[in-house]
């Protein structure tokens, strides 16, 4: 639990980040090893429900009586505690003594992993915010997609360019990330700043959506430069929490200004 409030604040995307006016080209198509792919999802904090022992509250799978189950991974902390508040009126004895709980997401994807070849163990069930899913697919649908449900949890990335469409990079810690984004208006906000600062390609800015299992299907799967660059940036509300829980630092080791942003857009 430290390391992940470390992590998180370290992130500081959602608060600090400034908008670099480079644009990186497509990916392009050996994976990551399992150790840095948790590395990079591990300042992602999700939340689960669990009993006041800290185990997982779990749902049996109909028809699979060899799968133990599976276990919720929120992406909203609200969301969790909406869940619990149901629970309430429909089982008042299991919900008082279940707890939202956040975890590393890398901690979530490292223990899957781990499970891959029992067909006894938990399973993970991410579950999305529903006002992100509806952003998807109004996406989808105005791009000519006739789509008629969003599988799994969204992200979303911003692509702009005169010729070539790049991914929109992000100046974190000296270098250019990808920042996918799981709450879109977030990811407006950026936009509108990048706007400002590079009018020229203001209307050229579009938002895409992809779902974050095929973003990890492609961690371990695939080796390009682009992939090491992508960065999850979770919801500010899920942050803001995060960080609630960790002691407040002395001034002297409050986050730096954000840096100047780049002028010239790189190819």
């Amino acid at each position: 639990m430290k390391s992940m409030i470390r992590w998180a604040a370290t992130l500081g995307l959602a608060g600090s980040a400034v908008i670099g006016s480079s644009v990186i080209g497509n990916m392009r198509v050996l994976a990551l090893p399992q150790e840095q792919i948790v590395q990079k999802l591990g300042p992602v904090p999700v939340f689960t429900i669990t009993d006041n022992k800290g185990a997982p509250l779990v749902a049996a799978v109909p028809n699979q009586p060899k799968q133990s189950g599976i276990a919720g991974v929120f992406i909203s902390r609200q969301d969790a505690q909406a869940f619990v508040e149901q629970l309430k009126k429909k089982d008042p004895n299991l919900a008082k003594n279940v707890r939202v709980v956040p975890v590393s997401l890398g901690e979530v994807y490292k223990l899957d992993q781990a499970n891959q070849n029992n067909p006894n163990a938990l399973d993970f069930a991410y579950v999305p915010q529903k006002q992100q899913v509806n952003a998807a697919m109004t996406l989808l649908q105005q791009s000519g997609q006739k789509v008629q449900q969003f599988n799994g949890t969204p992200l979303f990335v911003a692509k702009a360019g005169n010729k070539e469409k790049g991914y929109l990079t992000v100046n974190q810690s000296n270098q250019q990330v990808i920042p996918f984004f799981f709450n879109k208006d977030e990811l407006q906000a950026m936009l509108e700043r990048f706007k400002k600062q590079k009018p020229d390609l203001a209307s050229t800015v579009e938002i895409q959506v992809v779902n974050l299992e095929g973003v990890l299907q492609a961690l371990q799967t695939r080796n390009d430069q682009a992939l090491n660059q992508i960065v999850l940036v979770p919801p500010r509300e899920s942050l803001e929490f995060v960080r609630s829980l960790e002691p407040a630092a002395p001034a002297q080791n409050q986050r730096p200004q954000p840096a100047k942003a780049q002028q010239s857009p790189r190819r």
